[in-house]
């Protein structure tokens, strides 16, 4: 299937909600189906995870069920149902709460915002499908990756919320089955909620770093049920003169790349999953450290570690103090001196390894002091996620010294994590929810979304998450 009547003098928003209205379940390749049931599975395991970890959660779910509304969808992990919007912001909160979400190679998560949104406008449809759900994600994970991937990026805006806006939006659109002259207006809508900027990563303190994914997902609703009431936008809302291109990129985008291969290549099939819930820039220095040790406990022997690294992971750096021994839970997922600590002292980077407990455990503490940040613009972040060094200097006098591409690192594109990694993860994660949840409960939810498309009416799958 090739997008219907593309016009080069378009603007990007009208080739895309042709593309949108035009694609079917029967036009998406496997590795496209493929992306949005693993996805899928793996997003709503975070989420459960990130129900009972994270801490600001009780607190938001506490404020949204006091400002109430129609019973429509499910407030995952605590039961019980809001609006649709307002389930979507709370599942979107948690859905990258951990940052154990999905990403691109080039960095940024398109599923924490799709998939809390698409579960709550298919909870208040009812009957949506297991193939409308896949085309849906499927389509979403694409415009996301074609955004994402085809702008010159200066570290700046915090790409997620800000790209996620316009993702949620084309998929929620897809379930609501607008028209082309809707989905175009979804995409204005959108462009009004399109926000945040990377200061949520590089600073230190705070929460809403964790929640940023609420306000994509949220927007991506609020967007396709504004635009299907009727509430129209702007023709042009990536090209115009101040349009989301000029006005976000300087007008600094491949657009031929963005609109090659639309509706055949479905380009979040390049999505990769986390084995470690950390930031994706801190996995590769994690791998070289396990890589250079080996084993656990090795503290003692170690003089001094240098952690290698360009511009963003300077940012993940410094200031060492704070990120040697970080405030948060958040900012511990952030610090790559303290993942790189927790991977000398425990040999391992799990989901309770973030505590408090663990971010003044004296072993982790004494290799966190040893640690420091070397800049080198070799590791400047351009494309994908860049290299990682790492060099261990010893007691004995030796060094030690390690360098790991992204694409190296587990659960990234040369070395992905299979179906059953992620059931695995998702059960791991589960485990953590603030409600748990029966083994047969989980066995169930694993099946219907590896069969996703034979599913009838999608909202049985999180039936028992609330």
């Amino acid at each position: 299937m090739s997008t219907p009547g593309l016009r080069t003098e378009d603007d990007l928003g009208a080739v895309f909600a042709r593309y949108v209205i035009a694609t079917n379940y029967r036009d998406l390749p496997p590795d496209a189906v493929r992306a949005a049931k693993q996805s899928t599975l793996d997003t709503l395991g975070v989420i459960l995870g990130a129900s009972g970890l994270q801490d600001a959660i009780p607190e938001v779910v506490d404020l949204m069920k006091e400002w109430g509304g129609i019973a429509e969808s499910t407030v995952m992990g605590f039961g019980g149902k809001l609006p649709a919007p307002s389930a979507a912001f709370v599942n979107g909160a948690m859905a990258h709460g951990l940052d154990f979400d999905d990403h691109l190679p080039e960095g940024h998560h398109p599923s924490s915002s799709l998939v809390p949104a698409l579960f709550a406008v298919a909870e208040r449809l009812g009957g949506v499908s297991g193939e409308e759900f896949i085309t849906a994600m499927a389509i979403g994970q694409d415009i996301f990756a074609r955004l994402r991937k085809y702008v010159a990026w200066k570290q700046d805006w915090f790409m997620t919320p800000v790209i996620g806006a316009f993702a949620a939006a084309a998929a929620c659109a897809k379930l609501l089955k607008l028209s082309e002259s809707q989905v175009l207006s979804a995409f204005g809508i959108a462009s009004m909620q399109s926000a945040g900027t990377m200061q949520l990563a590089y600073g230190t303190g705070g929460g809403l770093r964790g929640n940023y994914a609420g306000f994509a997902a949220k927007a991506g609703v609020f967007s396709a049920y504004l635009a299907q009431a009727g509430v129209t936008g702007t023709t042009a809302p990536f090209e115009g003169k101040a349009g989301f291109l000029e006005v976000y990129f300087d007008n600094d985008y491949n657009r031929d790349a963005m609109v090659a291969d639309l509706g055949t290549r479905f380009e979040g099939s390049t999505i990769v999953y986390k084995l470690w819930p950390s930031c994706g820039a801190s996995h590769g220095y994690i791998a070289a450290s396990m890589q250079l040790l080996g084993a656990a406990g090795r503290g003692d022997e170690i003089e001094h570690i240098d952690v290698i690294g360009g511009d963003f992971a300077k940012r993940l750096s410094e200031p060492i103090e704070k990120r040697r021994r970080p405030a948060s839970i958040l900012d511990a997922k952030f610090s790559i001196p303290y993942t790189v600590a927790l991977a000398v002292a425990r040999g391992r980077v799990g989901l309770g390894d973030f505590a408090e407990e663990s971010r003044t455990d004296p072993q982790v503490v004494a290799v966190a002091d040893k640690i420091s940040f070397v800049e080198d613009s070799r590791f400047d972040w351009s494309e994908e996620l860049p290299p990682s060094a790492v060099r261990i200097t010893l007691k004995s006098g030796e060094q030690l010294e390690a360098e790991v591409s992204h694409g190296q690192t587990p659960g990234s594109t040369e070395r992905p994590l299979s179906w059953d990694d992620l059931v695995t993860k998702f059960v791991d994660c589960a485990t953590y929810s603030i409600r748990p949840l029966r083994e047969s409960e989980l066995r169930r939810i694993v099946a219907e979304i590896r069969e996703l498309e034979t599913v009838a009416d999608v909202s049985v799958i999180i039936e028992s998450l609330g």
